[in-house]
C-alpha cells in the first residue's frame, strides 16, 4: 500500500520513544503493521499505527515476550473468538497480579531492613558527642 500521508519513522520514533530500529524489528516480527510506504518506498505510520505501537509497549513493559506479543497480535488479526482474546489477557493479568504481590512482599522486606539498618547506624538519640569523636550516653 503506498500513500502519501502519515509521519516518517524518525518522527514515530519519536513519538513512540522507540528507536527506528526497534519499529523495524516489530514489523519484522508481524507485530505492527504492515506500515504503508509512501512513492519513495519510506514507511508512514498511521495515527492508528502509532496506537497500535503504545498498546504493544505496554504489553511488552508489562512483561510479555515476543512469542505472548505474537500470538495477541495474531489473535486480534484473525476473526477468532473474542473469548480467546479475553483469556489470554486474562492470563497475563493474573500473572501480572501474582508478580505485583511478590514486589509489594519484596518491598515490605527491604523496608523493614532499611529500617533496621538504619537504627543500628544511627547514634543513640540521647547521646552527647565528646571533642574525640566519642558518644557517651546520659
Amino acid at each position: 500500500m503506498r500513500v502519501t500521508q502519515g509521519i516518517s519513522i524518525g518522527k514515530a520514533a519519536t513519538v513512540t520513544g522507540l528507536t527506528e530500529d526497534t519499529l523495524r524489528y516489530y514489523e519484522r516480527e508481524g507485530l505492527v503493521g504492515p506500515i504503508a510506504r509512501d512513492a519513495s518506498g519510506h514507511r508512514r505510520f498511521t495515527d492508528n499505527d502509532v496506537t497500535w505501537i503504545g498498546v504493544v509497549t505496554c504489553l511488552r513493559d508489562a512483561g510479555l515476550g515476543i512469542a505472548d506479543l505474537r500470538r495477541f497480535t495474531s489473535l486480534l488479526r484473525t476473526d477468532g473468538e473474542a473469548g480467546e482474546r479475553v483469556e489470554f489477557l486474562t492470563g497475563r493479568r493474573d500473572e501480572l497480579v501474582r508478580q505485583a504481590g511478590a514486589l509489594a512482599a519484596a518491598i515490605t522486606v527491604l523496608d523493614e531492613k532499611i529500617e533496621h539498618y538504619a537504627a543500628a547506624t544511627a547514634p543513640p538519640a540521647h547521646a552527647v558527642t565528646h571533642d574525640v569523636g566519642q558518644a557517651f550516653r546520659l
